[in-house]
């Protein structure tokens, strides 16, 4: 029996394709607003860092929330206190594994919480320095 390519996409993929969508606009956003991309989904075994970005000499570690409705709440509402000192402990990480011209530099963290619709313009609200 050959089903429509539709029934293989699981919710785990369709949130997966989400997520990459969202990560997609804020870093055009970012970059749209000024903020040098340093690095993307950068990886530990402690988490995962969505963007990393400077803004002027300011280091911005970036969680990216999206959303395609608002019924359990804002996107950038799913960024808890823990998420955020995991976030804290992460960018501390990063600039150890990164190079020394980094490591002095200050830093905070922002959200970009991306709400799209299914239909009309995504939208997107920039949060700085939410620790």
């Amino acid at each position: 029996m050959n089903l429509p390519a539709t029934a293989h996409r699981s919710p785990a993929r369709a949130t997966r394709a989400l997520g990459q969508y969202g990560e997609r606009l804020a870093e055009r956003y970012l970059r749209d607003r000024g903020l040098m991309i340093l690095d993307r989904n950068w990886r530990c075994v402690r988490g995962e860092i969505d963007i990393v970005a400077l803004d002027e000499e300011c280091l911005v570690f970036v969680e990216v929330k999206t959303r395609t409705t608002q019924a359990f709440g804002a996107p950038f509402e799913a960024v808890t206190r823990l998420k955020l000192a995991r976030l804290r402990l992460l960018s501390g990480l990063w600039r150890e594994a990164a190079d020394v011209q980094w490591r002095g530099r200050p830093s905070r963290i922002d959200v970009v919480s991306i709400l799209r619709p299914r239909s009309g313009p995504a939208r997107i609200e920039h949060l700085r320095a939410v620790q």
